[in-house]
């Protein structure tokens, strides 16, 4: 009986994570989402304690108290701008997780139990994509986090690691015919390199692509292990996480042209600086900026991370109110890696309670930039540079932008003259048509909110 209510429960969590996900699909139930699919989890994770033959429940507990406890506090002190970096963690926590249960299975066959050739063969994937997912991850948060420089290389890097990674796949086919407790040590130890070596080369520009790709990684390493532990609900889980993840992941590498392949390596976001910007920032004050955008007919704004450094986006929203009172159009673009993770800048805008009729994605918006009389700029930079378009020496070359340079007045709110994540110059600060208004982005937000409202 207790193992047919196990079974159940585990179906339920299924359903639970399946329409949690379908929710979190729109900023409008994402929250609700968010709170399914986590339901799903505490459903998942209770009914696995009735599994017979569970040992170590004081551990299990403890374990459980002391994880909860972190992600509350974590959760809570955390800013948005501390965000992309908490999912990178996170997921490397995962992928960790699913390699520790790898290792624990590998050390047993080495001990003498025995595992049926499928059961060695996913728990040795598993293990594999698991700690590369764990060791990149890690990679990826020291980059967001500032820790580490945007991007290494060296010479026959490609090279190197290509031998590193076939080190690991020998040792892994080793571990299929004989388990042994050193080669296990030596087989994780690779693949923790292979994790560090394949993400340190990456820009900063294909981070939101990184990120993508290593939660897809986990979640497949989560259903291998489901397999060997005969865990329904590990096996739906990472199946769903890696489906997601793997479309996700497309998805950004469409939206940045470049292909998988070339994300790993290539060298987008670093490397090349292309062609010199000639020319100067000229800078404007917030009443001159106030003026163009109350007596305007369209008004388009551009957010990107540093609004999210600021923590702007409810004054932006305010600004945005004051222009909508005034009759003039307005709408909010989004670049699909816009910030330093899928969809934050939209989680940001939800927070402030922008409609979301008012957000456009890229390909809908670009086409109305000529048709508009300002576009606002706020913190965004690598996702505007029209040298993406223009110069083929650029390291962001070939990547889709948004045309901000198109429209009739570009106003850039930009704390100093500083590049972007990808190291280069942006043209669009220093075309005829554009303005920079030099400073905070809250601050500045703030002025332009109340030159409005004295207008």
């Amino acid at each position: 009986m207790i193992a047919v209510l196990v079974k159940a429960s585990y179906l339920a969590a299924a359903l639970l994570f399946i329409l949690g996900l379908k929710r979190m699909g729109s900023p409008k139930t994402a929250r609700g989402g968010i709170v399914w699919a986590g339901m799903g989890m505490v459903v998942a994770t209770i009914a696995s304690f009735y599994l017979p033959n569970m040992d170590n429940m004081l551990l299990m507990i403890t374990a459980l108290a002391i994880g909860a406890l972190l992600a509350w506090v974590s959760g809570k002190r955390v800013a948005m701008t501390g965000m992309p970096q908490m999912v990178a963690l996170y997921n490397g926590m995962g992928g960790g997780s699913a390699a520790a249960i790898g290792a624990v299975e590998l050390l047993g066959a080495a001990a003498g139990h025995e595992l049926s050739m499928v059961e060695q063969t996913l728990a040795v994937l598993g293990a594999l994509i698991g700690t590369i997912s764990f060791s990149g991850s890690l990679i990826a948060f020291s980059k967001l986090q500032g820790w580490t420089d945007k991007r290494y290389t060296f010479p026959g890097q490609q090279v190197f690691n290509a031998l590193v990674f076939a080190a690991m796949l020998g040792l892994g086919g080793w571990l299929l015919l004989q388990a042994d407790a050193q080669v296990i040590a030596v087989f994780f130890l690779l693949a923790l390199a292979v994790g560090v070596l394949m993400t340190l080369p990456i820009g900063g520009a294909d981070m939101p692509v990184v990120i993508s790709l290593y939660n897809a990684l986990t979640g497949l390493a989560v259903a291998f292990e489901g397999f060997v532990l005969q865990n329904e609900a590990m096996i739906i889980a990472g199946t769903v996480v890696g489906a997601a993840g793997t479309l996700l992941t497309q998805l950004m590498a469409k939206a940045m042209n470049r292909s998988l392949a070339s994300v790993l390596f290539g060298s987008m976001g670093g490397g090349g600086q292309g062609a010199a910007v000639e020319g100067d920032m000229k800078p404007t004050d917030a009443t001159d900026a106030a003026v163009m955008m109350a007596y305007a007919e369209r008004v388009v704004i551009v957010p990107g991370y540093g609004m999210a450094v600021a923590q702007a986006q409810h004054k932006i929203w305010e600004l945005a109110g004051q222009l909508i009172q005034r009759g003039v159009k307005v709408k909010f673009a989004i670049h699909p890696v816009a910030g330093r993770m899928p969809g934050h800048m939209n989680v940001l805008l939800a927070e402030a309670g922008v409609p979301y009729d008012l957000i456009e994605d890229l390909e809908d918006i670009n086409p109305q930039f000529p048709q508009a009389d300002v576009a606002l700029v706020i913190g965004a930079n690598d996702v505007v540079n029209p040298v993406a378009k223009t110069d083929p020496g650029s390291p962001i070359y070939g990547m889709p932008v948004l045309d901000v340079y198109k429209a009739k007045n570009v106003i850039v709110i930009k704390r100093g003259r500083g590049k972007g994540f990808a190291g280069i110059e942006n043209a669009l600060f220093f075309g005829d048509n554009t303005r920079m208004l030099f400073g905070d982005g809250q601050d500045m937000a703030n002025e332009l909110v109340q030159a409005v409202k004295q207008l």
